[in-house]
């Protein structure tokens, strides 16, 4: 798994409307890992990043959440929930190994990175902490990243 201090991957995969996304991590950009769209922890994850969305914004800090789950799966999902960030339909896996994110039977492990000027700043188990206050933790790191640069 990448960690902080080690270069930021140049990767691209389709959003949910099918366009493709490439991500070069020149300016402050969140990107969390999650296991499948409609379940219970990654349905808070995604509420939480949307609910936050627009100081994130404030901030200049762009959101991406990334999953094995396809297009068409993140549509229905970033509709039913109001997710309006991108979700990445990284269907095989290369996303996930590009930043070093394990990957075990249709599913990723629940990790976020925030990255700028090209390296990752930090990384993140949300997996063992409360995902409805993850956003949050991210964010203020965030906010320090953007005063810092």
């Amino acid at each position: 798994m990448l960690e902080a201090g080690d270069a930021a991957p140049a990767v691209s995969a389709p959003n949910q409307h099918g366009e493709t996304v490439e991500l070069t991590f020149d300016e402050p950009t969140v990107v969390y890992f999650y296991p499948k769209d409609f379940t219970g922890g990654c349905t808070i994850q995604a509420n939480d990043f949307q609910d936050h969305l627009p100081e994130f914004q404030e901030a200049g800090v762009h959101v991406y959440g990334v999953s094995l789950d396809d297009v068409e799966s993140h549509a229905d999902f970033a509709e039913e929930e109001g997710v309006s960030f991108d979700l990445l339909a990284d269907t095989e896996g290369e996303v996930a190994a590009a930043f070093g994110v394990p990957t075990d039977e249709g599913y990723t492990d629940r990790l976020t990175f925030l990255l700028d000027d090209g390296e990752v700043v930090a990384t993140y188990d949300p997996e063992l902490a409360d995902p409805s206050g993850h956003a949050r933790e991210v964010l203020e790191d965030a906010r320090g990243q953007v005063a810092a640069d």
